[in-house]
């Protein structure tokens, strides 16, 4: 009996202890069971506790790159934007060495399109550049471009070859438009000349001339002036005592 007691003793005394363990790892065991079998003094232990989490290791060597997949279906199309800008009516000259240039091109253009007041407008050179002219109209049937204006003295014609290059004065009175570009205008087809003349008492005198054109600046902006066909200021080239505009169309 004192040999079963003593033999009883150490079970308990294991038991006690797995007791402890199991109530102080509680919150790490879960699910920890400690069973006697039959009397027999065995523990079983159903279920063991996980150990501790072991250090990082250190980070593997990146792999190789895989094969470029194959490209997928294409898309729904999206949304068609907002409708852009109406961009510059364009005119096809009728001489073929022209080409297609915005419009208009001269007063004339203008006024055949339903401008129909006379004064500043936009139109076109050759090369697109734009420039503003002054449009005549109202004199024999309209459509005169104005290249040159003198009517009180406001402002000086005696200048230099770069003034006369370019061109001077102001829109508001008397002014020059510039040999280069009425260069430009006349060199594009044929170009007819009207000089109107009035005096400081009022009397007006004009001539017309089937064409006109203005060479450019290696021949010294040389004129070049058509037939006389009406007019009372007689058949010469107008003079210095022109005080009205020159007009060409």
């Amino acid at each position: 009996m004192q040999r079963g007691g003593l033999a009883a003793g150490p079970a308990v005394l294991a038991v006690t202890a797995l007791l402890c363990t199991v109530a102080s790892t509680e919150d790490t065991c879960p699910e920890a069971k400690v069973l006697d079998l039959e009397g027999s003094g065995k523990l079983t232990i159903l279920r063991g506790c996980p150990g501790l989490p072991g250090a990082v290791g250190s980070k593997g060597d990146a792999g190789v790159d895989g094969a470029r997949g194959a490209p997928g279906p294409p898309g729904v199309p999206g949304k068609a934007g907002p409708p852009g800008p109406k961009g510059n009516n364009m005119i096809k000259s009728e001489d073929p060495s022209l080409g297609a240039s915005p419009a208009p091109r001269t007063c004339r253009e203008l006024l055949t399109r339903g401008t129909f007041l006379s004064g500043w407008h936009t139109i076109y050179l050759p090369d697109c550049r734009p420039l503003t002219v002054l449009c005549d109209m109202d004199t024999d049937s309209g459509g005169w471009t104005v290249f040159q204006r003198r009517t009180d003295g406001s402002v000086d014609f005696f200048r230099d070859w770069a003034s006369y290059k370019q061109g001077f004065g102001s829109q508001l009175g008397e002014f020059w438009l510039g040999n280069e570009n009425i260069h430009a205008l006349t060199a594009q087809g044929t170009s007819e000349l009207r000089v109107d003349l009035m005096d400081f008492e009022g009397n007006h005198q004009f001539a017309k001339y089937t064409s006109f054109k203005v060479a450019g600046e290696a021949e010294k902006y040389r004129l070049v002036l058509g037939a006389f066909v009406e007019g009372s200021a007689g058949e010469g080239p107008p003079g210095a005592r022109a005080t009205q505009p020159g007009k060409r169309q």
